[in-house]
Formats: C-alpha cells, structure tokens, sequence
C-alpha cells in the first residue's frame, strides 16, 4: 500500500469529495497515530504525546499494551499490513498474561478480550484466540458472588475480587456487568467451554427478577442480594452499554435471542417515556434520572443511544420503525449541536439543557474532550441506514476538528476546553481513539460491505464480532 501524502491540518482544506478522501484521511489519521505510539510508547498502554513517553495506568491490572490490542483490528480493515504485523508480533512476543494487580473487569473485557477476538475473526490467527480464551479464564472468579453478578475490580493474578470504592454501598455497575455477554458467548463458542455463556445468561436471569422502578434499570446493583442500591438510571455513562449490549446480543444471535430483544424494547419504551425530553429550542435530549427526578443533562458517553436506536428501529415493527428511526435522528442533531456550538467544534464531555443554554458545558469541570467516539459512532450507524449525506458532512467537520485542534507533534491528544480556539492539550493519546474513534470515522466514508452491519456486530469499543451465521473473513477493501 503506498502511503497517502498528506501531512498537515491544511490538506483537508482543498478536498470536496468527502467520500473519495475520507478512508485515506482516517487511514494517515491511524498510522500517524500509530506510529507515534509504537516510537515512544509501544507496550506501554497508552502514549503521551506531548511529552513523547508512555502511560500505564492503574485501570488494567498490570496487562499492558492496551493501545496495541485496541489498534489490531483497525490496522487491519485499513490495510496497514506492516503496522498490523508489528502489532501482532508485540502480541506474540511481548503480551504478558501473567500479572497482579487491580484491572477493571469491564475494561479488559471490551478492550483486550475484545480487541483479540475481532483481530482472530479477521484473520484467523490462533494465537489471538488463545490469548482471549486465556485471559478470559482469568476474569472468572470476579463472577463468585452470592447472586452471580460480578464485581467490578479483579486481581488477574490471585482471582480476588471487589467493588470500585466509589460505588455505591459495594455495588456492581449497570454498564460494567451488563456490558460482557457478546464476548463471552464467543469465549464459549470457541473454547467449547460453556462457563462463559452461563455467567452472563445468570446476569440475565437477576436483572429479569429484580423489580425494574418504572421499568428502567438504576446503576447500581448489589452483587450480593440482587437488588438496586440506589435509583439513579443514566443512558450515559454507568448505563450505556447495558442497553447497546442488549439489541446487539439479539442480532448477534442472528435474531435467535428473543430475550435480549424483549429487554431492549421494553428498556427503550421506558426510557422514551421517562427519560427522553425536548428542550426549549426543539433539541430532542435523554435526561438523567435520580429517584424519580430529572436531571436534564447528557453527556458525551449517551451520545451512542442514536447510532443504538437507529440499530434497533430498523427492526421494529412497521409501524414503529419510523419513528424510532426519528427519534433516533433527533437525538445524534443534538449530538452535532454540542459540536457545533463549541469554538472548537468538538464536543464536551457533558452538555446542559437546563439554564437558557442548550447543549453546551455549563460547568467548568465538564469542558473537556478526550477523544472520545460516541458521536461520530452515531454518525456512522445514520449514515449505513439512512445514506443521508449529512452525517458524512458532519463526520467530516469532526475529522478536520481533530486535525486542527487534537493533532500534535508526536499524536492526537485530547483537550480541556472545547469552547476556546487555543486549547490547553491533556497530553494523553486514549487506545479508544485508534479502536473506535478512526475506525468509525475510516467506517462512515467507506464503502457499506467494509464490515456490513449484516455481517458484524461491533462491540462498545468498536471491536467487530461476527453474527453467527457469517464465515468470519471481512470484506476489508475500500470500493
């Protein structure tokens, strides 16, 4: 493949045909990324582009390479064949399951277990399938609690286990416990092993029994009697991917998992009925909700739930198809619009509708941007179902918002305030930005058969998993 010439904020100016640049903009967008990672930073989990060293973290229990891992599957669909390979041999050579220390069981499950089956569905190479099922055998015992419901912080060495301090009352997590059940049932597929899928059909089981407070789902569960802490429901963060997980276990099944659907939509029915709310100036927005009061906020993390709706209403019922198919492109606008309104034209990490302003940061701590995907994620989802070209030109303002403002010498870096046009940088390159932000990116201006919706299913860190009726080899070519 030769290496598109592109090497400046500038280039972006003078290319019209969105579609045609698009792919080889994200694609220098990836390698850029990625090269600067593996000069300063390879093995470390993350670079730190400003200071040009790498980042470890106290989030993976001692595993390291994070970004490597999360990068595997985006190299490959892009086609960067040596950069794929490098990342491979660091997987061979240097992946090291054997550690101590605190890992969150939710983050090594979406971004490591993850990243390893997709680059062994793509590629068939055995050595990512047997890392997975390793250190999927590794997060087993954080499921050894009186109701089965897992705790969220796991010693990968010794198997103990425990909740994140700040939860509330030794409480498990909505999203963490609720965000494992694609992996897991292909742990069990490919290991034979059915452990895997009986740990999260019990998850099932406890949140089917436990009384849901007008139908929708708190945050915090105890692990230990099954029952809800405290009645805080977000769509957002400490929510969100319970709910993805819930429509994409249904079609990962082929449309088999009855179940998943049944909890999907009648989650979503109370969400609309609760949660969702039009602001003053006609912005379609999902609310927070503490124990029966409305916090009228989103943040940036909920900006999934279009892409999710979208997915979702194209399997509805006649009738309601459309108008989850509206709901949905009501609420990725709103999305745009805290782009849109920022001088940056990146969006914050939370946005307001409840002071005049609207879809803006009101509070000085929730200004920052990280990099994050969930908007252009929704961009991408609107764009296969519906070929609206807008969402394309939407995508494309954020890839030129990122040259401008998140590129620097030796990275993208994050920023801590998107409403000024001279951001201070956070100096930290997030492994989520080479697994999803690029890819869905590099997704939106290809080609629809790049990894069809028909065929894959994406996990909440953009990692492809194959609908079991696929063949497991990607369509990786852009048209």
């Amino acid at each position: 493949m030769t290496e598109p010439s592109f090497h400046s904020a500038s280039r972006l100016q003078g290319i019209q045909h969105i579609p045609v640049s698009g792919p080889l903009v994200c694609l220098e967008m990836m390698k850029f990324a990625w090269d600067n990672y593996k000069q300063y930073a390879l093995g470390k989990n993350e670079l730190r582009p400003l200071t040009k060293n790498g980042h470890i973290g106290n989030m993976f229990g001692g595993l390291r390479g994070a970004t490597v891992v999360d990068a595997l599957d985006t190299l490959y669909i892009m086609e960067l064949e040596e950069e794929f390979q490098e990342a491979k041999k660091w997987v061979e050579k240097s992946f090291d399951l054997n550690v101590n220390g605190e890992a969150s069981l939710f983050e090594v499950n979406i971004r490591y277990i993850g990243g390893l089956l997709a680059a062994y569905y793509l590629t068939g190479e055995e050595v990512f399938k047997s890392k997975a099922l390793e250190l999927g055998e590794k997060l087993l015992p954080a499921f050894n609690t009186p109701t089965g419901i897992p705790r969220g912080v796991i010693n990968l060495g010794s198997g103990m286990s425990w909740s994140w301090g700040w939860a509330s009352a030794g409480s498990s997590i909505l999203a963490e416990f609720g965000t494992l059940h694609l992996e897991f049932l292909h742990l069990s597929e490919l290991s034979g092993n059915p452990v895997f899928a009986e740990k999260v059909m019990n998850i099932r089981k406890v949140l089917n029994r436990v009384e849901k407070p007008q139908g929708l789902y708190p945050n915090f569960l105890s692990p230990v009697t099954g029952n809800w802490v405290q009645h805080h429901v977000s769509i957002g963060g400490l929510g969100d991917s319970f709910y993805e997980y819930l429509i994409k276990s249904w079609l990962m099944s082929d449309k088999k998992d009855s179940e998943a659907k049944k909890m999907y939509d009648d989650a979503l029915e109370a969400i609309e009925k609760h949660l969702v709310k039009k602001s003053a100036g006609g912005l379609t927005y999902i609310a927070e909700w503490r124990g029966g009061i409305l916090d009228h906020k989103m943040g940036h993390l909920a900006c999934f739930s279009g892409g999710m709706i979208a997915l979702g209403a194209e399997h509805a019922g006649e009738g309601r198809k459309r108008h989850y198919m509206d709901l949905a492109a009501e609420i990725t606008n709103t999305c745009h619009e805290s782009y849109a309104r920022s001088d940056t034209k990146l969006g914050p990490e939370a946005f307001r509708f409840d002071t005049g302003t609207e879809a803006m940061a009101t509070r000085l701590s929730e200004r920052y941007y990280i990099l994050r995907p969930e908007v252009v994620e929704s961009y991408m989802y609107m764009w296969r179902l519906t070929h609206d070209p807008k969402y394309r030109q939407w995508g494309w303002e954020a890839v030129k918002a990122l040259e401008k403002h998140c590129r620097v010498e030796a990275g993208f870096s994050g920023i801590r305030d998107v409403y000024t046009t001279t951001p201070t940088h956070d100096n930290m390159q997030q492994s989520f930005f080479l697994a999803e932000t690029l890819k869905y990116l590099y997704l939106l201006f290809c080609e629809d058969d790049v990894l069809s919706l028909d065929d894959w299913v994406f996990n909440t860190e953009a990692h492809p998993l194959p609908v079991n009726h696929t063949n497991f080899k990607a369509k990786a070519s852009v048209q």
